[in-house]
């Protein structure tokens, strides 16, 4: 069945925060991925942590997240990230049919994703639909996934806004039924600490990290209130770390860390990056 091409986001930060060109674009990740050196990976990865900044900040990064499930195949991807315009609601998911980036079309996994808002709405919960938004951080993964993963794949969006708890609950609650049983890779999309000096940037991103590593939705969440660490996506990564443990996730690694400064040479305000998996 063709997608209609009116219901297709088309890319609106193609050619900034990454290259037009799809013969640039790939090669440029597929250097990213080549870098990248990964420890000993014991059990079959289900989910990643990935940061969204521009390709030449974050790229680098980016590819050890992607380089850990590089030829593996999953029908479904389920990529969450902030939604950094405002939107009262909590949760947010496309109106479209498939997203366009310069490596081709990813369709939308739209009978899993109608299954999840339903579940959501017993719950007297409203999942917000959008079209032809300007958000970057779900959308920046998408060439990763294209490139690094083997065949095709659906695309299960959320744009998550909640940093509380109870609501991250039963959005992976609701994921995670309509998910189970599927080959599916769970994507965090989220940058870390912003604009402090990179030793503070260092510091702060450590704790962050540490979080992440003790699969703890309640912890990450935790650092953000008391502001002791910080990640613009912590809801998202909060929701998969929460979504992986239901479909059987037992530990997070962390793979790398870096910031901005090592692009820009500016070491005075920078953005940091981290990259994970979650193993099952």
């Amino acid at each position: 069945m063709s997608l209609d091409e009116k219901n297709i986001r088309p890319s609106p930060i193609a050619g900034t925060w990454y290259s037009r060109n799809p013969q640039v674009l790939s090669a440029e990740i597929q250097s990213y991925l080549d870098r990248a050196s990964l420890p000993e990976i014991q059990a079959e990865v289900i989910g990643l942590v990935a940061p969204h900044a521009g390709y030449r900040y974050s790229g680098p990064t980016a590819g050890y997240a992607y380089r850990a499930v590089m030829g593996k195949k999953f029908d479904i991807v389920a990529v969450f990230s902030p939604y950094h315009a405002y939107i009262r609601e909590p949760v947010i998911t496309t109106g479209h049919s498939a997203y366009q980036t310069p490596l081709g079309i990813v369709p939308v996994a739209e009978k899993p994703l109608h299954e999840f808002m339903e579940n959501m709405q017993q719950k007297k919960f409203h999942v917000y639909e959008i079209t032809f938004d300007g958000e970057h951080s779900l959308e920046i993964q998408l060439p990763f996934l294209q490139t690094a993963l083997a065949g095709t794949f659906q695309l299960f969006p959320l744009m998550i806004r909640t940093h509380e708890i109870i609501e991250i609950e039963m959005i992976a609650q609701a994921a995670a039924a309509v998910l189970k049983g599927k080959k599916v890779l769970l994507v965090a999309s989220t940058d870390l600490s912003h604009f402090y000096d990179e030793a503070t940037a260092y510091r702060l991103d450590e704790e962050m990290l540490k979080r992440i590593a003790s699969f703890s939705p309640e912890k990450v969440l935790e650092a953000e209130k008391k502001g002791i660490a910080f990640a613009c996506g912590a809801g998202a990564v909060a929701a998969v770390l929460r979504t992986a443990q239901l479909l059987g996730g037992k530990t997070v690694q962390v793979l790398h860390h870096s910031t901005s400064g090592e692009e820009t040479g500016d070491h005075s305000s920078v953005v940091g990056y981290g990259a994970a998996i979650i193993e099952q």
